[in-house]
């Protein structure tokens, strides 16, 4: 398993808060100021997540296909099915928010995988179809941006000024829609990975996971009057009737495909491989407290799988560090 990379900057936070000396006097790192500008926006909830705070934390198993076995020499695809635990949660660093709320899509999905090593594997995905932004720096920026553009603010609003000069800003929140179930909505991959197989032959590619029930999406009106807990309240009741299951496809890279920009999506047409089966079998009878200890980390990967030359891996791992190290003490 690739070990987590915690930056420099990150590693002198950490020293000043357990010695109360200051490591270094230099300016916070993009990651800091990007957990900065969440809890301007979203507020500061000790403990909690500054973003995607709301969520609730599931088990279940991943089985492999014989594809997935030929595209990558990952031990996930080689030998029987692994335990997984899944965290499923509402956007935004506001644990109050209403599952149905516009803000709160894009809902994401996050997978720890246990190895037959004992080893973890994590997957980060969420319903985007692509990213807002291309760097940290610009998702810091956005989130300034949007944290400045209240209700009283002048037009146009610094998310105006920003949306203007990043397109995929102003779109990419409408490829998010509100889903029946979490059980019910397909999550992406946005950020490009590889593939190693045993031959050493890399593959770029992104994840996707489809709901074998097939995707069931709510009218804005339709949303607005279920409850303000439903997606929470629904999954452990519909998990004890029966799992629910999720196609793992991976969408293949073709030349040309940039794989170090989220903000584009690869053609539809582009082939996909049945990497497996997701299947989640229950809720966990303390959500509220299994999710503490849980940290999902974009870059914590095994043996032929690895990052690809997308900032943002390296960004969100970053951010993700600093909001775990913050919402420990």
């Amino acid at each position: 398993m690739r070990q987590t990379k915690i930056g420099l900057a990150f590693v002198a936070s950490l020293l000043a808060l357990t010695t109360g000396i200051p490591a270094f006097a230099e300016e916070p790192s993009t990651a800091e100021q990007t957990i900065d500008a969440m809890n301007k926006l979203f507020g500061k909830h000790p403990g909690l997540r500054a973003n995607h705070a709301k969520g609730v934390v599931a088990e279940g198993s991943f089985t492999p296909s014989p594809e997935a076995a030929k595209i990558s020499k990952a031990s996930l695809f080689q030998g029987p099915p692994v335990p997984v635990t899944i965290r499923f949660s509402d956007a935004t660093g506001v644990p109050t928010i209403a599952d149905g709320a516009a803000n709160a899509n894009p809902h994401g999905m996050a997978l720890k995988c246990k190895l037959a090593d004992g080893s973890e594997m994590d997957v980060v995905v969420n319903a985007l179809k692509f990213f807002p932004v291309a760097t940290g720096e610009e998702f810091r920026d956005l989130l300034r941006a949007a944290a400045e553009s209240g209700p009283d603010a002048a037009h146009p609003t610094a998310l105006e000024r920003f949306a203007a000069s990043h397109p995929a800003a102003a779109t990419a929140g409408k490829t998010a829609k509100t889903p029946s179930s979490f059980a019910r909505q397909t999550y992406n991959g946005v950020n490009a990975f590889i593939f190693v197989d045993k031959d050493g032959k890399r593959q770029p590619f992104r994840y996707r996971f489809v709901p074998a029930e097939g995707e069931e999406i709510l009218t804005p009106e339709e949303a607005a009057k279920r409850g303000p807990n439903y997606l929470m309240d629904e999954i452990g009741p519909r998990l004890a009737r029966e799992p629910a299951r999720f196609r793992v496809l991976a969408q293949l890279a073709e030349p040309g495909d940039p794989t170090n920009d989220a903000t584009k999506p690869w053609p539809d047409d582009r082939r996909t491989v049945d990497l497996g089966t997701l299947t989640v079998t229950k809720a966990v009878a303390d959500s509220a407290n299994a999710e503490k200890a849980l940290l999902f980390m974009p870059n914590a990967l095994t043996d032929g799988i690895e990052v690809s030359d997308d900032p943002l891996i390296d960004a969100r791992v970053q951010a993700y560090a600093v909001s775990f190290s913050r919402r420990s003490q």
